[in-house]
């Protein structure tokens, strides 16, 4: 349970920022926004304005005039607020939860909607820049809230500290440490003979060994304990440099700052975070790493669940983490993403003339065929650790 309302809350939130970013940009270049969806189609839930108030309707199957079982209104209520004048925009809550999008009249969009007549309020109707501004404003949005929440993390726990004593705080489970036995309290005291005062000692004698059999020694209570484990590696996520590791993490102590630290803090780690996705892409294509590695939204769930049991700020870190990540897959000229609308925008500059609707519907089509295949791999792996492959 804990895991469904992590992740609940994790990706309700940032996909509400992202397409709350598209919703008023769009609004303040003057473009109608006919759609403002959280999750993708079938409707469940929808509020429209209208003049007067608001219309409401519950989405489920039913049988039609003709007997056929479709998915429509059940039920529908009118909210009525005199005076109000309606925007037309309709709010939604779908069934599918991994996403959400915004329809903005004049575009081509994950429906495929083809119906552009060049009015003022179409979004293909305002100029180069203003589009553009609409389309990256989600990529903003999410980058901004990664920024606050790092920084907001960082401003109530403090500036992280880690302990000089080479003693063991935390083992993660399943790697060399934990297997060898050691456990949190152990002092480690000598790799290979050489004297371990200090956790710097620890961690720059390891750093140097990956995938590398040690001596290992530790004091447990005043009783010593020695064993031959071999280290693992693991990539630096701004270098690239392969290092070694053993599965130990030292005792943290926070320190006070203020919010000008916090925010310096914080702006880096979002600095850091995009390093750390463009690291991966280059892992991946380098042959490194593994598109079996890769996650999903299963995967995002999991993680959620695990983070939220650690406690809030350990969940909003990961929450960060995950806002960079859309920022930045957002980012990139795929079609159907923001860059790919954003690509296609700069590509109409360049020619100085707009694509026609046709060709930007077979742009469409075969980004979303693309994204689509992304999504099978990345949900195949979820369930392929989910069932224990």
């Amino acid at each position: 349970m804990t895991t469904l309302a992590a992740a609940i809350f994790v990706l309700g939130i940032l996909i509400l920022v992202h397409e709350l970013g598209h919703f008023f940009a769009a609004r303040s270049v003057g473009v109608r926004v006919d759609r403002f969806s959280i999750g993708f189609p079938p409707r469940l839930i929808s509020l429209t304005s209208a003049d007067n108030g608001w219309d409401l309707k519950l989405f489920f199957y039913k049988r039609n005039e003709a007997g056929k079982i479709v998915w429509a209104p059940v039920k529908e209520h009118f909210i009525t607020s005199n005076g109000k004048e309606g925007s037309g925009t309709e709010y939604c809550f779908a069934l599918i939860p991994f996403g959400g999008y915004v329809k903005m009249a004049g575009t081509i969009d994950e429906n495929l909607d083809a119906t552009i007549e060049n009015k003022s309020y179409e979004l293909m109707s305002k100029s180069r820049l203003q589009q553009t501004w609409v389309m990256s404003a989600g990529i903003l949005m999410n980058t901004v809230l990664a920024f606050f929440l790092f920084t907001g993390v960082s401003w109530h726990t403090g500036q992280a500290e880690a302990s000089k004593d080479p003693v063991v705080q935390e083992i993660i489970p399943g790697l060399p440490a934990d297997e060898a036995g050691l456990i949190a309290g152990d002092r480690i005291i000598a790799i290979d003979d050489a004297v371990i005062n200090s956790w710097s000692d620890l961690s720059g004698i390891i750093r140097q060994l990956p995938n590398t059999e040690i001596d290992l020694e530790w004091d447990r209570n005043g009783e010593i304990h020695e064993k031959s484990i071999t280290t693992y590696f693991q990539i630096h996520p701004t270098t690239g440099d392969t290092l070694g590791a053993i599965g130990v993490r030292p005792k943290i102590f926070y320190n006070p700052i203020s919010f000008g630290t916090a925010a310096t803090i914080g702006f880096g780690s979002t600095v850091n975070g995009f390093g750390m996705i463009i690291n991966t892409f280059r892992m991946l294509f380098s042959g490194q790493a593994s598109p079996k590695e890769l996650g999903g939204p299963l995967m995002i769930a999991q993680l959620a669940g695990q983070f939220a049991e650690r406690g809030w700020a350990d969940l909003l870190i990961f929450m960060a983490l995950i806002s960079v990540n859309l920022a930045f897959i957002n980012l990139l000229p795929i079609p159907g993403l923001d860059g790919g609308h954003i690509f296609i925008t700069l590509i109409e500059g360049t020619i100085r003339r707009p694509l026609t609707v046709k060709t930007r519907m077979i742009i469409q089509q075969v980004g979303m065929v693309f994204l689509l295949l992304v999504m099978a791999t990345v949900l195949f792996n979820d369930f392929s650790r989910l069932f224990g492959n």
